[in-house]
């Protein structure tokens, strides 16, 4: 058998990160089993839908390295969906209902208001054909419900939450179809399923009881069931994925110079029992990835292990890999230079006036203005070939009795501007003689 999984994204609006996690779970276990991924694009809601965010998703996805193997949208597949629904009414598995809003959730308060669930009491079965040939003639439309076998207990293995136990009697019948003959979420999802070979479900735990009411659906149609897995939801430091973190979209990310590599090495692991390591590639997350992994508890999303992780892999990459991202004024030997203070690949940038332009003058006191006066004579007198930060502050200790932070100190305010940064071991090499003996005679006389 070939897995095959699917990503179903509705286009009203921008991916974010639940979208992205639903995204990358599918892909791996693609991947990882040799399958396929395929992406469906769920428009059936055609006055939401946009194509700019159908071009957003296929975007960000291909930003983020999840090459689909297949498209297909739910916009060209109106025809297959009336065949489908023919073919239940037929069976008798679908039937009209001419309720209003108002009067279906004026019966939901009613039962609550009992304390009995509120299931839809399928009044609407009780009309005759002619009942319903004259509400029609009268103009009213119905919408359409999926009849559920309530002698058929539903049951499955989730591949997460393991044995499933769902009474048919306590769900209601689900509406698979509005009045203006728009379709819902439910029905259309399984006949694309089945059509498209879906093996697997991967989606968050919030569909659980979507599943329930499916799987009578995939049976009706006479299909194989895939198998299904349910994630517990991402949580946020408001709880339940925050709007706020729903509404961080994969561009926002990126501006906020987080690599595509980062999302999926935190995403792939929140939840699970593998830890949240720095990677910079995909290999060893689809190796790891693996259902049993998978825990109950929700997985909490925080900016700050987002953002933490990604110093670290910044830390990692090759020149090779962020050269086409770079400055020109970085090359490729001051990328190992400045890397390991980086937080992002754009805060390279942040060191080129450190390398080769003005930098700010530090306020020093007249004892450090002179040590820095004899410190740019001992300059001019190195050899910068070879290790000029260690002959330097040698010859400095030697002729001035400083050490630790009175000799250090100093000299990277003058030669740098700041307090911190590289190994000036590495650095200095990098901003060179003239340049160095320069900055050392202006920080002196300033």
């Amino acid at each position: 058998m070939t897995v095959i999984t699917r990503f179903a994204p509705s286009p009203t609006g921008h991916l974010h990160v639940g979208n992205i996690r639903a995204a990358l779970h599918n892909w791996l276990w693609a991947r990882k089993m040799g399958g396929q991924c395929l992406l469906r694009i769920d428009d059936t809601d055609t006055a939401r839908s946009e194509e700019r965010f159908v071009e957003g998703i296929r975007a960000d996805l291909a930003w983020l390295g999840l090459d689909m193997d297949g498209e297909v949208r739910q916009s060209a597949r109106f025809d297959l969906y009336e065949e489908k629904l023919a073919a239940l009414r037929a069976a008798g598995r679908v039937y009209p209902c001419f309720e209003s809003a108002q009067e279906l959730d004026l019966r939901r308060k009613i039962l609550l208001g009992r304390g009995l669930p509120p299931v839809y009491d399928r009044a609407a079965l009780a009309l005759s054909a002619d009942e319903i040939a004259v509400k029609q003639a009268a103009g009213e439309q119905p919408h359409w419900r999926f009849k559920l076998d309530h002698d058929a207990p539903i049951e499955w293995v989730d591949l997460i939450r393991g044995d499933q136990h769902f009474d048919p009697k306590l769900l209601s019948d689900p509406v698979i179809r509005r009045a203006d003959g728009s379709w819902l979420y439910m029905l259309p999802s399984v006949i694309d399923d089945i059509d498209m070979g879906v093996t697997h479900v991967l989606r968050g735990e919030d569909h659980v009881s979507n599943t329930a009411t499916q799987l009578q659906m995939f049976a009706a149609l006479g299909a194989p069931l895939p198998q299904f897995a349910h994630m517990a939801l991402l949580t946020g430091a408001e709880g339940k994925l925050s709007k706020r973190l729903g509404a961080v979209g994969v561009g926002d990310l990126r501006e906020a110079g987080v690599e595509a590599i980062t999302i999926s090495a935190l995403l792939a692991r929140l939840g699970t029992s593998d830890p949240v390591e720095p990677v910079i590639n995909m290999a060893p997350l689809i190796e790891r990835f693996d259902f049993a992994h998978f825990g109950r508890a929700p997985a909490r999303f925080s900016d700050e292990e987002l953002f933490g992780l990604n110093a670290k892999i910044v830390h990692m990459l090759p020149y090779e890999a962020v050269a086409d991202r770079l400055p020109a004024q970085i090359e490729a030997a001051a990328w190992p230079v400045v890397q390991p203070n980086l937080e992002t690949v754009a805060g390279a940038a942040d060191w080129i006036a450190v390398l080769s332009g003005d930098i700010a003058q530090p306020d020093l006191d007249a004892e450090d203005r002179a040590f820095l006066a004899e410190a740019a004579e001992a300059a001019a007198e190195i050899d910068f070939a070879a290790d000029p930060w260690r002959a330097l502050t040698g010859a400095l200790k030697q002729s001035s009795g400083r050490k630790g932070k009175a000799l250090f100190l100093p000299l990277r305010l003058a030669l740098t501007g700041v307090d911190h940064g590289p190994d000036m071991a590495a650095l200095l090499p990098l901003i060179g003689r003239d340049r160095a003996i320069a900055r050392l005679r202006t920080a002196a006389s300033s």
